[in-house]
């Protein structure tokens, strides 16, 4: 269908129906959007006759099973889902400033569980009218569009923006409960072979989560056995590949560590996040001296739009706190090119 007119049209068309046409623009199914807007499907179609009528020429070409966007309509859809989004962050800040302060985290389920939401007591302590909204997710969000106000991520520094700051590094250590040491003590990598392994089921998948692997450690440390004192022996003593008792594989690392704090098996265990059980006794690293470096990367981001919130710089002031006694804890020596602070 193409609309004519005699005149161009000039005036700025009405903004009422663009929620209509994004609706139906996405779904390319008018009943579908008619669900989204709680409205008829005639009343969602009336809307696109008029808007289409105000623009001058058709948005949809209308299939008898289907609908597909014009032209028009694409180039329309990129301005208008972009302005929306706009308008719909511009609300959301404004309700924030004229209710109650509060902070949106997005950060992974086990990183939430393990590190963060153990500290968040003191924060809300000190901060008893800030509200604190956490959303666990494996899915990295866009910062400049999501409704959040900053990111926890885990990931090497090849893959972050410059304006993402550092929390810490890591490393991989085994670590057992004090039960399960005491049945099968562990002074030696070739005691491991009495115990269960427990490791991240998907590590081997990703080629920097294969760093997680009990391979990885063992080609590090097995084929050169550990003396008493926890220095690497001579190479003259290469020992036989390690079999374990049995494997024990988890998709998240609180599942590792919960495995292990209840006594089913050694885990390869990320150090920042035991290091509260390591320092308490519910968890023991019988073999210190090996230590795997990973190149993987604890990181603070902050949304643009959030930078300059009093509340959103208040939680990130106590983070960089809680950051550097876990770096402290651990040992953490930061890359010299990281950023340290926010600006």
């Amino acid at each position: 269908m193409q609309l004519t007119s005699s005149h161009p049209r000039t005036r700025p068309i009405a903004a009422g129906h663009l929620r209509a046409f994004d609706a139906v623009a996405r779904h390319l199914n008018f009943r579908a959007a008619a669900e989204e807007l709680s409205l008829t499907q005639s009343a969602v179609s009336r809307q696109i006759q008029a808007l289409e009528d105000e623009v001058g020429t058709a948005l949809f070409l209308r299939h008898t099973r289907a609908v597909e966007l014009t032209s028009a309509g694409s180039q329309l859809l990129r301005a208008s889902s972009m302005a929306l989004e706009r308008i719909d962050t511009a609300v959301r800040q404004i309700r924030q400033s004229a209710g109650r302060k509060s902070v949106a985290i997005t950060t992974w389920a086990s990183f939430a569980s393990m590190w963060l939401i153990p500290r968040l007591e003191a924060f809300q302590r000190d901060h008893p009218d800030i509200d604190i909204r956490i959303d666990a997710t494996d899915n990295a969000v866009d910062l400049a569009t999501a409704d959040v106000d900053l990111a926890l991520r885990y990931a090497v520094p090849q893959t972050v923006p410059s304006t993402a700051v550092r929390l810490f590094g890591e490393q991989l250590t085994p670590v057992a409960s004090p039960w399960l040491l005491k049945s099968h003590p562990i002074h030696s990598i070739e005691d491991l072979s009495n115990c269960a392994l427990i490791e991240a089921g998907d590590a081997h998948r990703t080629r920097h989560l294969e760093w997680l692997t009990w391979q990885r450690w063992l080609d590090t440390f097995g084929s050169v056995p550990m003396n008493k004192s926890g220095k690497r022996a001579t190479r003259s003593h290469l020992q036989p590949k390690l079999t374990p008792q049995r494997w024990m594989y988890f998709n998240y690392a609180n599942q590792i560590v919960q495995a292990a704090l209840t006594g089913q098996g050694v885990a390869l265990a990320r150090l920042p996040l035991v290091a509260e059980s390591l320092a308490s006794g519910d968890l023991i690293e019988p073999l210190p001296h090996a230590r795997l470096d990973s190149p993987l990367v604890y990181w603070l981001m902050v949304a643009p739009r959030s930078v300059q919130r009093p509340e959103v710089k208040a939680f990130c002031d106590w983070l960089l706190t809680q950051a550097a006694l876990t770096r402290e804890a651990i040992g953490d020596v930061p890359d010299p090119d990281t950023v340290d602070q926010i600006d």
